[in-house]
């Protein structure tokens, strides 16, 4: 007997994903992969502006073909795990929801970091080369820093309300003693997403484990538009007395991927440590 926990539990799973994955703030789902693994993204570019002249049979310039660039995106990522519970382990409790709760904290520990890890990793990687910068933090700069990034993406015509910033224990840590931020703080401020713990010059505030922050990156600054994170499948399974299992084997399968648009690279600022 196979129970579809996806189906079951759906509601429950689906809650506890959202709830708890820290990137959600970080992503959007604009794009449609329902049925297919590759999405092709039109870019349309635009063209400059000159100045009207009132004589001639061109007098609002010399036309231009409208050019595009196309950005396909294909989810590679296809993880799974398994796990069985023997009838001995649970004679004494109620098993199926024993099972269900086993199956909650699997995706709980194992995978949401995992996601959220590989999310970070491609919003830092995804970012304009101008937009990175390799900078020893400390408690004199931390501050300032932020505000640096929050210039480069005003710069870049970067949306401005919405942005998120992450950061690692040590710059979360050096910020909290700089003098400049102390004068300033809103740390206090209400909190809107998963893992906040306040605001920073209008900046929702998240913390990130060392073990999920992509490697030598103090902060990040970016927006859920930049990043289009499609879960293509999410599918989990108890079955029961399984074929040579008395019990129950526990399966569940991912697919899933992360891609920052190319027009929206400018508007991800990372702050790498020296």
């Amino acid at each position: 007997m196979a129970i579809n926990y996806a189906d079951k539990f759906a509601p429950k799973v689906d809650e506890r994903f959202s709830a708890e994955a820290l990137s959600e703030a970080a992503v959007n789902k604009d794009y449609d992969f329902v049925g297919v693994s590759t999405v092709k993204v039109y870019s349309v570019n635009t063209v400059e502006l000159g100045d009207y002249t009132t004589s001639g049979t061109s007098r609002y310039g010399t036309p231009k073909d409208l050019e595009n660039e196309v950005q396909e995106m294909t989810v590679t990522q296809d993880r799974s795990f398994t796990f069985v519970i023997d009838r001995k382990s649970i004679d004494d409790t109620a098993g199926q929801m024993e099972v269900g709760k086993a199956l909650a904290r699997q995706i709980s520990e194992r995978v949401i970091p995992e996601v959220d890890k590989y999310r970070f990793g491609k919003i830092v990687a995804g970012a304009d080369a101008g937009n990175v910068v390799t900078k020893a933090i400390t408690n004199k700069n931390a501050y300032e820093s932020v505000l640096d990034g929050q210039l480069a993406l005003n710069d870049a015509k970067a949306p401005r309300v919405g942005r998120v910033l992450y950061v690692s224990n040590n710059f979360y840590k050096l910020i909290k003693q700089d003098e400049s931020f102390i004068k300033a703080s809103d740390l206090g401020q209400q909190v809107l997403f998963t893992g906040q713990v306040g605001a920073i010059d209008g900046l929702a505030v998240i913390p990130v484990a060392k073990s999920e922050m992509p490697e030598n990156v103090e902060f990040f600054i970016t927006h859920a538009i930049n990043t289009t994170a499609p879960v293509k499948l999410e599918t989990y399974k108890i079955h029961e007395d399984a074929p040579g299992i008395s019990g129950f084997l526990v399966e569940g399968r991912l697919r899933y991927d992360a891609f920052v648009l190319k027009n929206k690279a400018k508007g991800i600022f990372v702050h790498k440590k020296a």
